[in-house]
């Protein structure tokens, strides 16, 4: 994914691939994964899932699953990136549960903006850094989203998958406006330019919405960067969205990316309703106000569009 037009050049480093986090909470089975790809040295992407201790809180505001994809010189798309996934998860979790899911989840895109933009302005090395976010609540059967950028959500049903989101890029607009087929999108050029993103201006156009459609037994949602479906067509994340086990599906979906060329990050968080509760030991937080993200993601920090790695 590129900003607008900007260059975009590595220095080669070997860097280890993180491994996928699995876990199993309640009804919702949920992998996380994350790869470098072939190409790129460093990794801006990253993947997590927010579930809160309180059982109390859970049914009220359920789980938050997240995909950000950052942009940046040096390490400051990463920087971006850890910022919306951490600001979203706290702020999302602070709104009563009298507030409506899409305003809580609009203020917290907001709120995420302005740090990673107030980050930005104050110091020199993260000017110009953004990110896309993607994120689904899993509340029940309802899913509710807020998205800016062009990572996507999908919802796999009935062997039907749905794209839930759409891309805030140019060539998403010019078949808005009908110059260009959704066909002629997929090969388009400049495909990957964006016109919004998280961090690069005060305002953010944050598109939100509950599905009109059931999250029910043996559902799947997809979310990923543009690392993932450059390279796969939605009947090819179908067929995959068909496998038995989550595992398989984001271990397959990655290599098939990394086969075909692999030249950006790729980051797939999958889960899916399954039918039987199912117990589990993982807590990733007992406070409500700032959600530990630890468990899911401290393997899953990722940069891109920079020059040289770091860790944070």
């Amino acid at each position: 994914m590129f900003w607008w037009k900007k260059n975009k050049n590595k220095k080669e480093q070997v860097q280890a691939e993180a491994e996928p986090e699995v876990l199993d909470t309640s009804t919702l089975k949920v992998v996380v994964k994350t790869d470098l790809g072939v190409i790129r040295t460093n990794n801006e992407d990253a993947g997590t899932f927010v579930k809160i201790a309180d059982e109390k809180i859970i049914r009220e505001k359920g789980y938050l699953l997240l995909v950000a994809d950052g942009m940046g010189g040096h390490n400051a798309g990463e920087v971006a990136s850890k910022i919306a996934l951490e600001t979203i998860s706290e702020e999302y979790f602070k709104q009563g549960s009298d507030t409506n899911k899409e305003k809580a989840l609009l203020h917290a895109f907001n709120t995420a903006n302005k740090r990673i933009f107030d980050t930005a302005s104050a110091n020199e090395k993260y000017k110009g850094m953004g990110t896309t976010c993607t994120v689904v609540v899993v509340n029940g059967q309802a899913l509710y989203y807020a998205h800016a950028g062009d990572s996507r959500a999908y919802l796999f049903k009935k062997n039907v998958l749905t794209q839930i989101t759409e891309d805030h890029t140019y060539v998403q607009q010019l078949v808005n406006n009908g110059d260009i087929t959704p066909a002629e999108a997929d090969t388009h050029p400049q495909r990957n330019v964006l016109i919004n993103a998280m961090g690069t201006k005060p305002a953010l156009r944050v598109d939100t919405g509950k599905l009109n459609l059931a999250f029910n037994e043996n559902d799947r949602l997809l979310l990923c960067s543009d690392g993932l479906y450059d390279y796969l067509s939605d009947a090819e994340l179908a067929e995959a969205l068909r496998e038995n086990s989550l595992q398989q599906i984001a271990d397959s979906l990655i290599a098939e990316a990394k086969r075909r060329g692999g030249k950006d990050n790729i980051t797939v968080v999958l889960a899916e309703k399954t039918g039987a509760v199912i117990e589990t030991e993982s807590k990733l937080t007992r406070d409500i106000t700032l959600p530990d993200l630890s468990q899911d993601a401290d393997n899953l920090k990722m940069t891109r569009d920079a020059d040289l790695p770091t860790d944070i």
